[in-house]
């Protein structure tokens, strides 16, 4: 069942189509503090923002599977994934599980320290968390420039 009711999207920024929907969640990411690779999401129909709660959302067309090469990490997200934003964090993250020994671990908490640190944690609604470095979510700025070129074309 959605957590996206009528009521919220009526408070809500809400954009749709991948191409904005991609560009406006990585400049949330990156305004918020958090690297803007950390959902790698493909055919985004939707994207929201309810800037009073920091509650958002993303809807894409079907659950994907990643790999963050850079750690080795299998992360699998579902068609709808949502949490609450703030400055350095996401709280109360829905649809995002990652690849732990032969298990699926729900995720509940992403965080970034300060702007100091180069590790970021994430965290199991049990409490169990694992660090990483912030650079292996980080896109290669090309790969930035590029997704947004097609978002002007």
């Amino acid at each position: 069942m959605s957590q996206i009711t009528d009521e919220i999207r009526a408070t809500a920024e809400v954009y749709n189509g991948d191409a904005l929907c991609q560009q406006k969640s990585r400049f949330l990411l990156t305004e918020m503090g958090l690297p803007n690779g950390l959902l790698p999401l493909k055919d985004i129909e939707e994207a929201g923002h309810v800037k009073e709660t920091g509650f958002v959302w993303l809807i894409q067309k079907e659950k994907l599977q990643h790999k963050f090469e850079k750690i080795g990490k299998l992360v699998q997200y579902a068609k709808e994934v949502t949490g609450f934003i703030e400055k350095g964090k996401i709280k109360k993250l829905t649809g995002v599980k990652s690849k732990e020994l032969l298990i699926w671990a729900n995720l509940a908490e992403i965080e970034v320290n300060d702007s100091s640190t180069d590790k970021i944690i994430f965290r199991t609604p049990a409490g169990l968390f694992r660090s990483f470095p912030v650079d292996a979510f980080r896109l290669e700025e090309e790969t930035v420039a590029a997704a947004e070129e097609v978002l002007v074309k």
